[in-house]
């Protein structure tokens, strides 16, 4: 149980938003182009399996691949007639079942596959295997509804993944973080009900879904304030989020004693990235990394689970991945992040951060009544 560890898989890599490389449809022995101007891009996700490799971090990582979800597995979330007309539309020359996700040839294994690394990341922390776990599932999931992709989400990785795990192994409170800068209506709209499944998105306000905010939304019957919202002012940096964790997120699983923490860990946050307006850096990331291991710690034998979602900077996502599984394996390496002093010095001034504050306490306050 030294070692963390690290899922993933190449042909995760080849699943595409298009549909074509040079002239031929994508899918079976054609692979996507080598870089894309779609936001979804294998390329970030790449950079930061490169980065691992090259930073000698891997020698601190157990790594592997997994098997893809069954269809037993995705069915204790999807209902079959989504599931048949993804694979259909799939089989012939991709599409887009529903906002802002398109998909190509082959992309319903592929999405499998990438539920399926989440999966053996959960099944490997409960089975003792390792004190934690990494997943670099592609396409992300944190959007997908029960019968609806969305957002670049095609199947909802991390639910299908802790239902797995509560049919296999005895589990039952999970909680799950969600850091991507984009709201997790996906796994919000899947667990709304369920007290045993604490569901907490950090994100901006207003980003995606367009104008969504979401502090009135707390869950629904027996799962009622089993649901946080957190939205963030555009332009936010570290100390709101790092507040929003001591204020907000650190006590609400201080509530739940969680049997499980995972999280959706966007990338999408970072100063640089094109498709949201806030302001971290990988110093950033390595400190809410090792706020979730100490809250393991606390609470749940160490049992954590990260699972990768959004992130569309390439040159960036590589450093803020890598100080992740840094922290989850407990190791410094050689790497220096290029962009971390430009990155502070870009940071909200005192007066933009104590009105931040501000909001954040308001906001804590809501939740513990």
């Amino acid at each position: 149980m030294s070692k963390t560890a690290f899922f993933t898989d190449e042909r995760t890599f080849w699943h595409t938003g298009g549909t074509h490389a040079l002239f031929f449809p994508v899918g079976g022995w054609v692979q996507p182009p080598a870089a894309s101007a779609y936001a979804e891009s294998p390329e970030s996700k790449r950079r930061l399996l490169a980065l691992i490799q090259a930073s000698g971090l891997a020698a601190s990582l157990d790594m592997g691949s997994a098997n893809a979800a069954s269809d037993d597995d995705l069915l204790r979330i999807h209902p079959r007639d989504y599931l048949e007309r993804f694979k259909a539309a799939s089989d012939a020359n991709g599409g887009d079942l529903g906002e802002l996700a398109p998909f190509g040839k082959g992309s319903y294994e592929i999405a499998a596959l990438s539920a399926g690394l989440a999966m053996s990341a959960l099944d490997t922390v409960l089975a003792g295997r390792a004190a934690n776990a990494f997943s670099l599932s592609r396409p992300p999931g944190h959007h997908c509804l029960r019968d609806k992709s969305m957002g670049f989400c095609l199947l909802a990785n991390i639910p299908i993944a802790i239902e797995a795990a509560r049919a296999r192994h005895r589990v039952e409170r999970v909680a799950v973080i969600d850091w991507d800068v984009h709201h997790g209506n996906g796994t919000q709209s899947i667990y709304y009900d369920d007290p045993n499944t604490l569901t907490i998105s950090l994100h901006q306000e207003g980003c995606f879904p367009p104008g969504y905010s979401g502090t009135e939304e707390r869950g629904a019957g027996a799962g009622e304030g089993a649901n946080i919202n957190i939205p963030l002012l555009p332009g936010g940096g570290h100390d709101a989020w790092l507040y929003a964790f001591e204020r907000i997120v650190l006590p609400a699983l201080n509530r739940f004693r969680p049997d499980l923490i995972v999280v959706a860990s966007g990338l999408d946050a970072s100063a640089v990235d094109p498709l949201a307006r806030m302001l971290l850096h990988s110093e950033s990331y390595r400190a809410m990394t090792q706020l979730m291991r100490d809250a393991a710690a606390r609470h749940c034998g160490g049992r954590l689970v990260v699972v990768h979602e959004g992130g569309y900077s390439e040159a960036y996502v590589p450093f803020c991945g890598h100080a992740i599984v840094e922290t989850l394996a407990g190791v410094r390496t050689q790497v220096e992040d290029p962009m971390l002093d430009l990155a502070i010095l870009q940071q909200p001034s005192a007066r933009f951060a104590a009105f931040q504050r501000q909001l954040i306490d308001e906001m804590a306050q809501m939740f513990v009544r």
